[in-house]
């Protein structure tokens, strides 16, 4: 490792009766809100992942070995992880490793102009330094900020290898989470997911809506035509 991810190695000592992390700067651009928030990505991953009470989808919290840890912190755009105490992440206001006894199974960085270089050097480094076993960065610019579109890293004894991305058609590349068990997608410059096992992709808040509106809407016409039925029925019984 370079002398740039010692920082992120070993735990620093800490103060254990200061039990929260510090309050980091918030993003200063409105890449999260439209590529993750807006959508609904989390909640679609937690309603497919299940486990509420043992898994976390979060998004911009402090990851680190402790919280006074300083400019060793990491926050990712979106961090998951399974068998661990939710509560106590969320008490916490961060992602201790040391206390929730592993690293995030999979975190994702989304690229903007301030974040772009970072994210797939100095935060590459840290996030293979801390363990992380899948980093994954999409760039909805398609290449502006980052090398590529999409880009996801296994972690292989220390070391992240770059994972298969495809092109599937035209502005449509695919990468497997063998983590999630999901496809991440850029496609046209939008972030989505696919479960290979249903065949389908998950379902983002806009589509859920949409669904239940259609849905609603075949349910009036089905009841205006039961209530067409049933007159017509009664002229037919009462002449």
């Amino acid at each position: 490792m370079t002398t740039t991810g010692e920082k992120y190695r070993l735990p620093p000592p800490g103060d254990p009766s200061d039990n929260t992390f510090p309050e980091l700067a918030p993003r200063d651009d409105m890449q999260n809100p439209i590529h993750l928030y807006d959508p609904g990505h989390p909640p679609a991953l937690r309603r497919h992942l299940g486990s509420p009470e043992t898994t976390i989808v979060l998004g911009e919290i402090p990851l680190g070995w402790r919280h006074n840890q300083g400019t060793g912190l990491l926050k990712p755009d979106l961090l998951i992880a399974f068998n661990i105490d939710r509560g106590g992440v969320i008490a916490q206001e961060g992602y201790s490793i040391e206390e929730r006894g592993k690293p995030p199974d999979f975190v994702l960085e989304v690229a903007s102009k301030t974040t772009g270089r970072n994210d797939y050097t100095s935060k590459r480094e840290g996030y293979a330094n801390y363990g992380v076993p899948e980093y994954w960065r999409f760039d909805p610019s398609g290449g502006r900020y980052y090398p590529e579109g999409l880009a996801g890293d296994r972690l292989v004894d220390g070391v992240y290898i770059p994972m298969t991305v495809e092109e599937v058609t035209h502005a449509r590349n695919w990468g497997y989470s063998e983590v999630l068990g999901l496809h991440l997608c850029w496609e046209y410059g939008h972030l989505r997911w696919y479960d290979p096992a249903a065949r389908r992709y998950l379902r983002t808040h806009d589509q859920e809506a949409e669904d239940r509106i259609a849905a609603e809407a075949q349910r009036d016409v089905a009841e205006a035509r039961v209530q067409e039925l049933e007159a017509q029925l009664r002229r037919l019984q009462n002449p």
